[in-house]
C-alpha cells in the first residue's frame, strides 16, 4: 500500500504563512527587513514545495476567472506605469503572496484551514498581550522597533508599543498598529465563535479565546473596527433571517437590506460630524478626506489604465513621495482599496476587481443561506461553519473602505482563500468536513 503522506507538515506551515502575514509588522520589527525577507522566501520555497508535492486534487477550471483577470491587469500595467521598477518589485509581490494563498487554498481542508487561522490569531493575541504587558510592567515607557534610528521628534505612529496597557489602552500588540490588532481581534472573534458554537473546540477554552478577542476589541477601541463589526453583525443577522425563508420568499429580506443600506449612506451624510464624535474621530477621519483627495485628483490624471500597480506605495518615486503625509508621517497606501486600486490600475481595474470581491461575497452568502443536499443527516456543523466565509468577505469589505489592506499580505491572502474556496463545486460539503483528511 503507498504510504499515507502525514498532514502535520502543511499544517504546521500554514499556521506560519497566516501568522507572517496576518503580523509581518512583528517580523519586521523584531528582524528588521533582512530578517522578514528570509522568512517570506522561506514561505513561498514551502508554498511552491507543497503545492508540487501534495497534488491537490484541484480542478482548476474553477479558478475564479476575476481573480486571473486582475492579476493579468496587474501584471500588464508594467508596460504603462510611471514607475515600472517600482511596478515589477510590486507585481512580483502580488504574484507570491497569491502563492502563498493558493497553497493554503487549494492544499488544506476547509476543517484545517480554519484551524491553522485559529492557531495563528490565538498566537497573535496571545503575543500582544504578553508584549504590551512586558512593556507597561517592566519597561515603563514606550518601545521603538529595533534595527531603526529616529532622530528629532518621533511620531506616535513610529512605536512598536506605547506602553499604555495599565491605562487602558490603545494598545498597538506585536503588529505596531491599533487599527489592525483591532481587526485582527474582530477576525479571531469570528473564527472563534464559529469554532465554538460548532463544537470543534473544547467549551472552555473556546470561551476563553471569545473573550480574549473581545477584550483586545476593548483595548484597541478603532473606530474603523466598530464599523467593521457593525457590517457583521447586521450580515449575521440577515443570515440567519434568509435562512427561515424558502429562496422564492426572501424579497422582503432584500429590500429590508437595500433600506438599511441607503439609511446608512443617509445617515453618515447627514450626521457624520455626530457619528465620527461618537468614535472617537476627527470631522477629517483623522487625515483620511485628505489623503482621499489627493488620491482622486491623481487617479483623475491616467482614470482608464491607472498609474501602474505597485501594492504599498513605494516612498521614494513619483507621484508617491509625499503624496500623503500628516503629521510627520508619510502613509503608504491611500486608506481605501478601491481608491487604490482606481489609482494603480485604473477604471478597468477597478471593475474587475469589484468583480472578484462581489462575485466572493455572492457565493459567500447563498453558501450561508442555503442548506445542501449533502445526502447526509446531520448536518449541524455545516450551519454553523457556512457562515464563517460569509463573516470573514464583509469584515474585509468593511476595512477596505478605510484601509487598502484587502490588497497585500493578509487581506490578498484572505480574500484569494475565500475566492477560490467558494467557487470549488464541492465547497457545500467541505464545509462540512465530507472527506476530511
Amino acid at each position: 500500500m503507498p504510504a499515507v503522506q502525514s498532514r502535520l507538515p502543511p499544517r504546521l506551515f500554514a499556521t506560519l504563512v497566516f501568522f507572517t502575514v496576518l503580523a509581518g509588522q512583528f517580523w519586521r520589527n523584531l528582524l528588521g527587513w533582512w530578517g522578514f525577507g528570509a522568512i517570506a522566501v522561506l514561505i513561498v520555497i514551502g508554498s511552491i514545495a507543497f503545492l508540487v508535492s501534495l497534488k491537490p486534487d484541484w480542478d482548476w477550471r474553477s479558478f475564479p476567472k476575476s481573480l486571473g483577470a486582475f492579476l493579468l491587469i496587474a501584471t500588464v500595467s508594467v508596460a504603462w506605469s510611471a514607475y515600472p521598477g517600482a511596478s515589477a518589485i510590486g507585481i512580483a509581490l502580488q504574484w507570491l503572496t497569491t502563492l502563498a494563498a493558493l497553497f493554503i487554498a487549494v492544499c488544506l481542508t476547509w476543517t484545517e484551514l480554519v484551524r491553522t487561522l485559529a492557531v495563528a490569531l490565538r498566537w497573535i493575541l496571545g503575543l500582544s498581550i504578553a508584549f504590551e504587558f512586558i512593556v507597561a510592567v517592566f519597561i515603563g515607557h514606550a518601545v521603538l522597533p529595533f534595527w531603526v534610528e529616529y532622530s528629532g521628534k518621533i511620531p506616535a505612529a513610529f512605536y512598536w508599543s506605547r506602553g499604555l496597557l495599565l491605562e487602558g489602552g490603545p494598545i498597538e500588540g506585536i503588529v505596531a498598529s491599533r487599527n489592525l490588532l483591532g481587526f485582527l481581534a474582530l477576525l479571531a472573534l469570528i473564527v472563534f465563535a464559529v469554532q465554538l458554537r460548532a463544537g470543534l473546540v473544547a467549551r472552555g477554552r473556546g470561551i476563553l479565546w471569545v473573550s480574549v478577542a473581545i477584550v483586545m476589541l476593548w483595548f484597541t477601541r478603532s473606530a474603523t473596527v466598530t464599523v467593521a463589526l457593525a457590517a457583521v453583525a447586521v450580515a449575521l443577522l440577515l443570515a440567519l433571517w434568509a435562512r427561515r425563508l424558502p429562496p422564492l420568499g426572501r424579497r422582503p429580506l432584500y429590500l429590508t437590506a437595500v433600506a438599511a443600506l441607503a439609511a446608512a449612506v443617509v445617515g453618515l451624510v447627514g450626521f457624520s460630524s455626530t457619528l465620527l464624535g461618537l468614535l472617537g474621530k476627527s470631522d477629517d477621519l483623522t487625515g483620511r478626506f485628505d489623503i482621499w483627495g489627493s488620491v482622486i485628483g491623481l487617479a483623475s490624471e491616467r482614470p482608464l489604465w491607472g498609474w501602474g500597480w505597485v501594492g504599498y506605495w513605494v516612498p521614494w518615486v513619483e507621484p508617491f513621495d509625499g503624496l500623503a503625509v500628516r503629521k510627520g508621517v508619510e502613509y503608504l497606501q491611500a486608506h481605501n482599496a478601491w481608491l487604490d486600486v482606481w489609482l494603480q490600475v485604473g477604471i478597468l481595474g477597478l471593475i474587475v476587481f469589484g468583480a472578484l470581491v462581489l462575485s466572493t461575497l455572492w457565493r459567500s452568502w447563498f453558501l450561508a443561506v442555503d442548506r445542501p443536499r449533502l445526502g447526509v443527516n446531520d448536518t449541524a456543523t455545516y450551519t454553523v461553519s457556512s457562515l464563517l466565509p460569509l463573516l470573514l468577505t464583509v469584515a474585509l469589505l468593511a476595512q477596505s473602505l478605510a484601509e487598502s489592506r484587502l490588497l497585500v499580505e493578509s487581506g490578498w491572502v484572505l480574500l484569494v482563500v475565500l475566492a477560490v474556496r467558494t467557487k470549488r463545486p464541492a465547497a457545500a460539503a467541505d464545509l462540512l468536513g465530507v472527506g476530511r483528511r
